[in-house]
């Protein structure tokens, strides 16, 4: 690793103090995205969608490039993947004709509000009880990590036929971003790793009951 954890830690001050108070307008964007989700309406799935494209196109040129890649080169490699990400998010209700995001009464829903709940309220009291403190800590809708919590949880929420393509990089962050939990002394990242292998899951199983009922149809 290119940087020791108190780069990592000083970088997020830097970058909490040069935005603020971007923080707080990103907290409420996330709250109006669980609104549209708890109060469907006609432009509910563009709502959804355009906040979590705002909050990646915001992570990959906002933290990434701008912040994280003076310590670590890598990062530009991380924030083309995030902008990559912005788009398509943006552009899911045109690709994928009237994104939906709906509660359902299954499993997949379950998780996808636990994982929602998790990056808007536990994230930041797990970060508290480590002893992460303003402004040297990870915000929801501006750093990586709990942003990409929310936005697994929101896409299993989504008509699977889309969330299948746009969960391919959250998952792929999930598991670089989740090292953070490990070997910099980020214990609410393991929520990350949590929330792609969740994914990886719900994958699998759609993948399964896919080909059970190829199999399974009469010659």
């Amino acid at each position: 690793m290119p940087f020791t954890a108190e780069q990592f830690f000083a970088v997020f001050a830097a970058y909490n103090q040069a935005i603020w108070p971007l923080q707080i307008v990103a907290c409420l964007a996330g709250l109006l995205a669980v609104a549209f989700l708890l109060r469907p309406s006609r432009g509910a799935g563009q709502g959804i969608a355009t906040v979590l494209a705002l909050f990646w196109a915001m992570n990959g040129l906002g933290y990434h490039w701008t912040w994280f890649a003076p310590i670590n080169p890598v990062a530009r490699l991380f924030a083309a993947a995030f902008v990559a990400e912005a788009v398509l998010l943006a552009l899911a209700p045109v690709l994928f004709r009237e994104l939906r995001f709906s509660v359902r009464a299954d499993a997949r829903s379950w998780l996808g509000l636990a994982l929602i709940a998790y990056a808007l309220v536990l994230y930041p009291a797990l970060g508290a009880l480590a002893g992460h403190s303003w402004p040297e800590v990870p915000v929801f809708g501006v750093a990586p990590c709990p942003t990409v919590i929310f936005t697994i949880g929101m896409l299993l929420l989504a008509p699977w036929r889309a969330a299948r393509w746009l969960l391919v990089v959250p998952v792929l962050w999930s598991a670089v971003g989740g090292s953070a939990a490990t070997l910099l002394g980020v214990p609410q990242d393991y929520g990350l790793i949590v929330a792609g292998l969740v994914a990886l899951a719900v994958a699998l199983g759609h993948r399964f009951r896919a080909g059970f009922a190829r199999h399974g149809e009469p010659a």
